[in-house]
């Protein structure tokens, strides 16, 4: 009896100090998880500007065969070019129209067939491959002493190279950017475009007008058919070339079929720390550091989808 009493005893003893226990790890659980609200509160507050949002009017959605492509557009640093992509997308210029010179690793170009009526009737551009800066002109420093510039950033998420000693600054050829077509008179752009869809063909800056830049479904656009062969291959046939199925302004769309997308916020603090790190590259795995450049088409802006209600 004595001996029952215990071991009830000592099982009372144990419970208790089992509930103290686990009293104890939900003590520390629940302070652990304090301090943790409290970090994410305190970056939410510092990084408060750590993604831009996409302004509606300035997005086009580009509907091919095979996926959605999203652009945005620049109208401050390419205002007449926006304006007249905007103005032929609105008039359903592009749909139909086919990605007529595709090369692998350089562009992806499309637009109405040359010298057709729907061709003709687009009212040729002036150049806007670069434009003019002052003293207080600002941007987000990525490297000095670039190849092809004596600075390069981003502005607004777009990349771009500036040399100071012109006072001029203009954007970059780099992989997913849109620009307009033009034949050998600076002035001769009217409705084709191309996408970078490869290396950055950074020797096209300054002589050709970019004016957006992919923001969402750059994977469909790595897909679209290559007409570029090689040597000894047969000609692609134009019936097999990726075609346009429709181009519309996010806004024009009904709401349900909207994409509100978000950009890295190139302007803020913590994305020019992100520049720095990336500069740097004190990770381990650089157990052989590469030499601290940075290459402006190098370096990701990335993006995100924004649910709404």
């Amino acid at each position: 009896m004595k001996l029952k009493k215990t071991f009830s005893s000592l099982l009372l003893t144990l419970s208790s100090l089992a509930i103290v226990s686990s009293n104890t790890v939900n003590a520390e659980q629940s302070v652990q998880e304090q301090i943790m609200a409290k970090v994410a509160a305190e970056n939410a507050i510092k990084n408060k500007d750590e993604w831009r949002k996409v302004a509606i009017e300035n997005m086009v959605v580009m509907t091919l065969p095979h996926g959605q492509v999203v652009l945005e557009l620049a109208p401050q640093f390419s205002p007449k070019h926006v304006e007249q992509f905007t103005r032929l997308t609105k008039a359903k210029h592009y749909d139909g129209n086919k990605f007529y010179r595709v090369i692998d690793g350089f562009v992806a170009q499309a637009g109405p067939v040359d010298d057709s009526p729907a061709d003709r009737e687009v009212p040729l551009l002036k150049l806007e491959g670069e434009w003019h800066t002052d003293k207080d002109w600002s941007f987000t420093l990525v490297q000095n002493k670039d190849l092809f510039a004596e600075k390069t950033g981003f502005k607004d998420g777009f990349a771009l190279a500036h040399n100071p000693s012109e006072k001029k600054a203009w954007l970059t050829h780099c992989p997913g950017v849109i620009a307009m077509a033009r034949g050998n008179d600076a002035d001769s752009a009217s409705s084709h475009f191309y996408i970078t869809n490869g290396q950055a063909p950074r020797y096209l800056d300054r002589i050709m007008t970019i004016f957006g830049r992919v923001v969402y479904g750059m994977n469909h656009v790595q897909a679209i058919t290559r007409t570029a062969t090689i040597e000894g291959e047969e000609e692609v046939a134009s019936s097999t070339h990726t075609p346009i199925v429709s181009m519309k302004m996010m806004a024009d769309l009904p709401q349900e079929q909207q994409i509100h997308l978000e950009v890295k916020n190139t302007e803020s603090k913590l994305f020019a720390t992100k520049l720095e790190e990336r500069i740097k590259r004190e990770n381990a795995f650089f157990f052989k550091k590469p030499p601290p450049v940075l290459d402006v088409c190098q370096t990701p802006v990335l993006t995100r989808i924004v649910k709404t209600k």
